[in-house]
């Protein structure tokens, strides 16, 4: 059976579905990648099969990136992110009917594609299902992610869910029109909220699934990426492990800020680290940060699941794939928060214990990041915390239920 999974987004939000995909894969599926160019390399090297859509996630984070280090993250930011949504959607949308076409028996998707991969589905007479890394549906026990920082109460939380989901839907209409498609009608989008089958790529531990949620809104456990074939660590950095204590990782992925500001952040990583009376390792991720001196380290890309158990703590941007590392290696986390669901995952680290407070990116400063690095790797409670839960989590197996679902909806009947 073949089996096509449509990620749109940055590393963090295509890397885990390389997991996901092996597992289905060796349970005796034929499974497609869709996703940008960018991570084509990453595909394959899993021993999956590629196919393209459209855009650059780099210059769209860029973007955000520029508005972030304008204006902030808040409300002028996200209606100038939502504003940036339609023009990209329809980009990926005939990359998105194309690989379709190549081929498939059953539909699989990241949550932002939500609305264009439903609507290719039933033109195709194929079933889909969601399978998603973060909790996007309406829920009275959390606000929209992206929306609020904070609970907004039960009644408003799930009002605005349910208003952020039709958001959603509306501003997909453009992609899915010029597809040629037919727009979704309301029996479609009642039938996304209140029976589309969804599997949730994250831990009952880390986030409980919500006692509001209706029937076939599941969490599965973590789909942990696939390392590269044939991946190393730089000898440089295996030498600088070696050779002291255990370093405080810092990065911000894809994340990070403007390049203007991306000097001035590493310095004041670096000085942190250092208050801290710790040795760092700074990755450069999109934003190009780099750090100097004897007991500072700067990488590229590196594999998070070789580095993070070697630490002593992690610095980053509370992406949904960083966090999930994190947890996964047992070490104490400090967030630094952007925009979107980053704030969500922020505030579970610290109600998990794993972190001891979140660096909002908009209010960072370099004597509030020591003090939350220096709390980190010297409160044993945190590294405490953060193992016990690690124990948790890697006992899971986020694959096998979805699995099992995937051949399920094959034999479904469309709405």
């Amino acid at each position: 059976m073949r089996t096509l999974i449509v990620a749109a987004g940055t590393m963090g939000d295509v890397a885990p579905y390389t997991g996901l995909g092996r597992r289905l894969q060796e349970a005796g599926y034929r499974v497609a990648i869709a996703t940008h160019e960018r991570f084509e390399a990453l595909v394959r090297s899993c021993g999956l099969d590629y196919r393209s859509i459209p855009g650059d996630p780099e210059q769209w984070a860029r973007a955000v990136r520029d508005h972030v280090g304008l204006h902030g993250g808040g409300l002028r930011t996200k209606l100038a992110v939502a504003r940036l949504a339609p023009p990209l959607l329809a980009e990926c949308g005939q990359g998105v009917l194309e690989a379709a076409r190549q081929g498939a028996d059953v539909l699989l998707c990241s949550q932002g594609v939500m609305p264009l991969v439903y609507s290719v589905g039933k033109s195709l007479g194929l079933p889909s299902m969601g399978v998603f890394l973060a909790p996007v549906m309406p829920s009275r026990c959390f606000p929209p992610l992206g929306l609020s920082q904070r609970s907004l109460g039960p009644w408003a939380n799930h009002v605005t869910g349910h208003g952020m989901m039709y958001t959603t839907m509306r501003l997909h209409r453009a992609a899915i029109s010029e597809l040629g498609l037919k727009d979704l009608k309301e029996r479609d989008r009642r039938y996304l909220l209140t029976r589309w089958p969804v599997w949730h790529g994250f831990s009952r531990h880390v986030v409980p699934r919500p006692p509001d949620w209706r029937a076939g809104l599941e969490v599965a456990g973590y789909w942990w990426p696939t390392p590269p074939q044939q991946w190393q660590p730089p000898q440089e950095l295996v030498e600088f492990i070696e050779n002291g204590p255990p370093p405080v990782f810092v990065g911000f992925g894809s994340m990070g800020p403007s390049a203007k500001r991306s000097e001035r952040l590493a310095a004041m990583a670096v000085t942190a680290v250092r208050q801290a009376g710790m040795r760092g390792v700074i990755q450069g991720g999109w934003a190009g940060l780099r750090g100097k001196g004897d007991d500072i380290l700067s990488v590229g890309e590196v594999s998070h699941e070789w580095l993070f158990p070697r630490t002593a703590a992690v610095v980053h941007h509370a992406g949904a794939g960083t966090s999930a590392a994190g947890l996964r290696a047992g070490v104490p986390a400090v967030p630094v928060p952007l925009l979107f669901d980053m704030h969500f995952w922020a505030s579970r680290l610290v109600a998990l214990g794993v972190a001891p407070t979140m660096v909002p990116f908009s209010k960072i400063n370099e004597k509030r990041l020591a003090l939350a690095v220096s709390e980190a790797v010297h409160n044993p409670r945190h590294r405490a915390r953060a193992k016990a839960l690690s124990h948790r989590i890697v006992e899971e197996d986020g694959a096998a239920p979805v699995i099992e679902a995937v051949g399920r909806i094959a034999g479904s009947d469309l709405p």
